[in-house]
């Protein structure tokens, strides 16, 4: 989404597409904030509770953003999540935005790896 884009339609596609979060990129495509369900919360509070209008996404984004490179190996990946409150990490590669990694995509590669070992008791 572009942070010029209205903070509540930001909110409505959030909510409507069941995302916990999605990337804030200017017109060239540089990553240059995050909209979480936090920052989603604040506004839906302002707006609901002290009928504030809103605003534009890069007024309530997350401008500070952590980042995993594409080849980052998914054990180190799952040690960021482990250690931080975050629920889902900007994929990079060669300073471009190529994806996002959630907990879930973490749990389902580190799961399909796992095999477990049946003669331990």
């Amino acid at each position: 989404m572009p942070p010029e884009m209205d903070v509540l339609e930001a909110l409505r596609i959030l909510v409507e597409e069941r995302l916990s979060g999605a990337p804030v990129v200017d017109q060239i495509g540089n990553l240059v904030g995050i909209l979480t369900e936090r920052d989603c919360m604040r506004i839906a509070l302002g707006a609901g509770y002290h009928s504030e209008d809103g605003g534009r996404v890069a007024h309530f984004m997350t401008a500070a953003v952590v980042t995993v490179d594409a080849d980052t190996p998914i054990t180190e990946v799952a040690e960021r999540f482990v250690n931080s409150r975050f629920r889902r990490l900007p994929v990079m590669e060669q300073g471009r935005l190529i994806g996002i990694v959630s907990r879930r995509d973490v749990l389902k590669q580190l799961a399909a790896a796992w095999q477990p070992d049946r003669h331990r008791i």
